[in-house]
């Protein structure tokens, strides 16, 4: 097995009473793109912090490029890093702030020109060279701040929420640029998100973060249609949820009693099991074929472009929705209405206490 470009292991850090990362790892391999995705308060903004050296962790030990990391300073560790700010010097030009990083390093002379050359080319400012950055857009600068960070040719690239300050439009077109530009050079990057469409259109792998640790690590489709935990179920992408009681497992085919109805399920529960079922709302169907079958209750149709959502009544702590291209003829809030789905589009984990207990 090759060994990995950036090994973090056991990476933990508490601040008073709080822990906010409890024994981390976590395995990149270079050339690769991961996004830490998670709420506020989750851990991922400390432990990309940490790998830059802005931090230090209680335990536990940074590796890269086969260097350990953990203890030098962040001007000698070879990654750079753009802030949610940019960070950006407002009293030098474009080219000027590209260059600086260079300067800093002692580059030779001659080779500073066409590096600063190549990376605004490659975030398409070349025009912009010789213009003060406060005469710039927030998405203008957020370039610039990608270019001075690889001009230095790191071995990693540090992303913290750069896009964030950005509407939606420029966020969009800036997650696929810099998708195009890190494949074109080759860096290794840590990209820290909130935002599940963002990590989902750009990463190799999403590590899903909560309450300290990485819930999972996995390619963006299998966190989307397999996701390992409810909590991913919840973060990443829509979904219906419903409670229920395992009744037997049967071939590998688990039967849940729900408020809803009975449904069926793939995996292994004990009888009489508290569980929580959950489905894409793409998945789901008005009327249709599907093996699993309930009744609810209409209560709205919501327009959002090219999908229609559609709301329904779902018990205590569960939500019903399904996603389509178009809502059926005649929908009116209200209406009882069947919903179908397939045995295998169904995801099936525990219940938590605190599900339990509602």
């Amino acid at each position: 097995m090759t060994a990995a470009f950036l090994d973090i292991t056991g990476a933990s850090k508490t601040f008073g009473p709080a822990t906010v990362l409890d024994g981390v790892d976590l395995a990149v391999g270079k050339g690769e793109f991961i996004s830490l995705l998670g709420p506020s308060g989750c851990g991922k903004t400390t432990l990309l912090r940490i790998v830059a050296g802005l931090m230090k962790p209680d335990s536990g030990r940074v590796v890269l490029d086969g260097r350990e990391i953990t203890r030098i300073p962040p001007h000698r560790r070879d990654v750079s890093v753009v802030f949610q700010n940019y960070a950006l010097f407002p009293h030098l030009t474009v080219a000027e702030n590209v260059a600086f990083g260079l300067k800093a390093r002692a580059a030779p002379a001659e080779t500073i020109a066409p590096a600063v050359a190549r990376f605004l080319g490659l975030v398409q400012m070349g025009a912009f060279a010789e213009r003060s950055v406060r005469a710039l857009s927030g998405g203008q600068q957020q370039r610039v701040a990608v270019a001075r960070a690889l001009a230095v040719a790191p071995k990693l690239l540090l992303l913290d929420e750069p896009f964030s300050a950005l509407d939606r439009k420029l966020r969009e077109a800036m997650q696929i640029d810099l998708r195009r530009i890190l494949r074109e050079v080759g860096t290794t990057a840590i990209f820290v998100t909130h935002d599940q469409d963002e990590a989902l259109t750009m990463s190799d792998r999403i590590a899903v973060m909560h309450r300290g640790q990485i819930e999972q690590l996995d390619s963006p489709a299998a966190i989307y249609h397999r996701p390992a935990t409810p909590f991913a179920l919840d973060f990443v992408g829509l979904s219906s949820r419903l409670p229920g009681t395992a009744l037997g497992t049967q071939d590998g085919i688990v039967t849940i009693e729900t408020q809803a109805g009975t449904v069926r399920a793939p995996g292994g529960f004990l009888t009489r099991s508290p569980v929580v079922i959950g489905v894409r709302p793409e998945r789901i169907a008005v009327g249709g074929s599907g093996e699993n079958r309930i009744e609810a209750t209409l209560r709205d149709v919501v327009f959002q472009g090219a999908r229609v959502q559609l709301h329904f009544a779902a018990p205590e702590s569960g939500r019903l929705m399904v996603e389509a291209q178009e809502a059926p003829a005649g929908l009116t809030p209200g209406a009882v209405l069947p919903l179908t789905w397939r045995v295998e589009d169904t995801l099936l984990y525990p219940a938590v206490p605190d599900e339990v207990a509602a």
